[in-house]
């Protein structure tokens, strides 16, 4: 009800004029913002036959909007009747080079005729190539200035699991005892679905159906530096953090918090973990997002995933000296991780990423997306209540439920989803254009208004 009502007050005031529509009654508006390009397939539809035929066999861990995409190209899909969609989703900030970047196929079918998998029993090109690619490329980036070496993996719950196991290894070797274990998290985090990641992830949301957690995990307070010195003492092995939380909202933590979350830890022992797993590899217009913070408050373990296989599964945990001279053979390990092909993907995705003028590009993009939504926060005070994010993850805060703008937007050819409460996430590929980032603006705001009608 409050949405509706915030609506008829913003409808009031902001009857469209681009197309001509200035002054116009109910009845025009009414056309002008209900003009469907895309809407939902219908049951009857090819789309809606697919899924009926297969629902019943998929277990029930997402919901789903009716579209089903069949291809992409850079900046858009393709759903099953031939439609294309302007997607700011990247699939959920993965696609960062676009969908089905040519090199990227390329590289697909060499190396799949060449060597897949062989298991890390044994070495290969690719593994110690991508490590080592990582490290440089970091230490280059201003990034992790005592980056030492690499944990290949699948995800990145995987990268955050290990990342888990290593502190705990190094806490045991620090302290004996076996008293320094705990690992603290934040409020709004989400560091992954498996059982560590989980525990450090604290929305009862995703806990409550599977608890009891891991124990010796301890929450704070984002951004809260006063509670840090409680918080993180002698018993605290591992500290994991978000630079900017993702599925939190969209999130920034401010360099003051980090610098002083990072002197602490050195004053106790224990390790720093970045988790950059969304808003590193680029999207912040630096290759990780902590980048630009002084060395004190870099990290001793970095996570990444997403972005770095451009849609193929691969994580990846980097360490420095001190946590990896901690680790033994035998403490860890992976079926998959560390394949060539995947290996082999994300060395070229890396290598992209990491060019200066690519990074540029992200910046400027990111001007031009903010002052669209500045404009439309002028235009819906009532409902954008904020713009947050840096580089290609940003986020505008509503008022309320996002759903019917994300439906609308989605029934005139653009992708958006959410993060938090309340909040529209953008999350597009780094390297879409000035043009489609204004295209994209532009449906948006019709969607505001289409939503304002039926309201």
């Amino acid at each position: 009800m409050a949405f509706r009502t915030a609506l008829r007050r913003v409808a009031a005031v902001n009857v469209p004029a681009t197309r001509g529509l200035a002054g116009a009654g109910a009845a025009a508006r009414r056309a002008y913002a209900t003009q469907l390009t895309h809407p939902d397939p219908t049951e009857d539809s090819a789309s809606g036959k697919m899924v009926r035929e297969h629902v019943p066999y998929m277990v029930t861990t997402y919901s789903r909007p009716p579209p089903v995409f069949v291809r992409g190209k850079g900046s858009y899909l393709w759903d099953l009747e031939d439609r294309k969609y302007l997607d700011f989703t990247s699939g959920i900030a993965v696609n960062s080079l676009g969908h089905c970047d040519e090199e990227f196929s390329k590289i697909i079918a060499e190396q799949a005729q060449e060597l897949v998998h062989a298991s890390n029993l044994y070495y290969n090109p690719w593994t110690g190539a991508l490590s080592k690619l990582l490290v440089e490329s970091t230490k280059a980036s201003g990034g992790m200035h005592d980056a030492s070496s690499v944990f290949i993996c699948n995800s990145g719950s995987e990268a955050n699991e290990a990342g888990i196991k290593f502190a705990r290894k190094v806490g045991k070797v620090l302290d004996p005892s076996g008293a320094k274990v705990e690992i603290v998290s934040f409020q709004n985090a989400f560091h992954g679905r498996t059982m560590g990641s989980l525990s450090a992830t604290p929305n009862p949301k995703y806990q409550a159906p599977f608890a009891p957690m891991v124990p010796g995990f301890k929450v704070g307070t984002y951004n809260d530096i006063a509670s840090i010195e409680s918080l993180v003492t002698e018993k605290t092995c591992s500290v994991i953090v978000e630079p900017i939380q993702g599925e939190g909202g969209v999130m920034p933590a401010t360099e003051e918090f980090l610098v002083a979350l990072a002197k602490r830890c050195r004053d106790v022992g224990a390790l720093l973990h970045y988790d950059e797993i969304q808003c590193g590899m680029a999207r912040t217009g630096s290759l990780w997002a902590h980048s630009t913070l002084p060395k004190e408050a870099h990290p001793d373990i970095l996570t990444t995933a997403k972005a770095l296989g451009n849609g193929f599964p691969i994580g990846a945990t980097i360490v420095n000296e001190h946590v990896a001279s901690k680790i033994k053979v035998g403490d860890h390990g992976t079926t998959f991780g560390g394949n060539p092909l995947a290996c082999r993907l994300a060395h070229y995705i890396v290598g992209r990423l990491a060019d200066s003028k690519l990074q540029e590009g992200v910046k400027a993009k990111s001007e031009v997306f903010v002052k669209g939504f500045e404009k439309l926060r002028a235009k819906f005070p009532e409902l954008i209540k904020e713009v947050r994010g840096k580089g290609l993850i940003l986020g505008l805060q509503l008022s309320e439920d996002p759903t019917p703008v994300i439906k609308a937007a989605r029934e005139r050819g653009l992708l958006v989803i959410t993060a938090g409460t309340n909040t529209l996430r953008f999350v597009p590929s780094l390297l879409v254009t000035e043009q489609e980032i204004e295209d994209g603006l532009r449906i948006l705001e019709e969607s505001f208004e289409a939503v304002m009608v039926k309201a």
